[in-house]
């Protein structure tokens, strides 16, 4: 992986692990191992933002889940994420976002959170050779109660990556700000019953409860799934730039399991259901079963 690529994603990592700081362009040159002018180059050609610009939105991205989530107030999260003055974190806010961070406190309403991708995982993906050696995968059968579930389609996507290519990669951060049941947005490959004509089997969205009403807007549809059990496969921690191992380890275990020893079969009228990969719980992927 060329030297370069690998400068950007320690600034990218350095950013994440001190975005409550004041991270300056001497940090990203020292842990790049470039000059400041060639880092602050680099990190534009390979992430599309200056720096300053990524900071700036991770940070209020990160104080919008804090507002959402916490009772704390505005001007704790303005210094806790390093602003300056709870005025300059008020307007920041507002150019962000469209709204006051006190209204949204008070009201969240969905918003387009950035979501900061490290950029070495593509290449990653690019060069990828499957892996020899599986470890173990956790089984687990769950039960998700009827909800809505409002959705991004897509028009021919069949997997993450293809999706990512058609509708970009920022609707996840529209996902994350939405208040899910699960805790988390979900990605979903659709029965054919719910896939409308031109569409794609593979959506993703956020699952919310059957009395949502929080509207629907341009672009979004909202479907509706009815109570279900399901086996979650879950692999083991794993290192995040070995992403793609642990995505095949889980959909090999998938493959070869017969949920027939457990007195259930695959329920193909109900979603098939990914996770995002997180190296610190393992990969996670859920499909339905009923009884036979």
């Amino acid at each position: 992986m060329q030297e370069q690529l690998l400068a950007v994603q320690h600034m990218q990592d350095y950013i994440e692990k001190h975005v409550n700081e004041n991270v300056t362009l001497e940090d990203l040159s020292r842990v790049s191992l470039f000059s400041p002018w060639y880092a602050y180059r680099l990190f534009k050609e390979y992430t599309d933002y200056t720096p300053g610009d990524y900071i700036r939105r991770l940070k209020l991205s990160k104080s919008a889940l804090r507002l959402r989530d916490e009772n704390c107030r505005i001007i704790d999260v303005a210094y806790d994420m390093g602003f300056q003055s709870v005025d300059g974190y008020q307007r920041a806010f507002a150019r962000e976002f469209g709204c006051n961070p006190s209204e949204y406190a008070k009201n969240p309403i969905p918003l387009p959170l950035f979501i900061s991708y490290g950029v070495i995982y593509d290449e990653i993906r690019k060069e990828h050779k499957k892996m020899e050696n599986r470890r173990s995968v956790m089984i687990q059968q769950i039960h998700k109660p009827a909800r809505k579930a409002l959705i991004m389609r897509a028009k021919t996507a069949k997997d993450y990556f293809t999706y990512c290519e058609e509708v970009g990669r920022d609707v996840w951060g529209y996902f994350t700000s939405i208040r899910s049941i699960s805790g988390e947005p979900v990605s979903m490959w659709l029965p054919k019953e719910y896939i409308k004509e031109g569409t794609s089997e593979y959506v993703q969205g956020v699952e919310l409860p059957v009395d949502y009403d929080g509207g629907v807007q341009v672009g979004f549809d909202m479907i509706e799934l009815p109570e279900a059990d399901y086996l979650m496969f879950q692999g083991e921690p794993f290192q995040e730039e070995d992403y793609i191992d642990a995505i095949e380890e889980i959909e090999d275990a998938i493959e070869r399991y017969q949920p027939s020893v457990i007195g259930m079969q695959w329920d193909e009228s109900n979603p098939y259901l990914q996770l995002e990969p997180v190296g610190k719980r393992g990969y996670i992927e859920m499909k339905a079963v009923k009884p036979l």
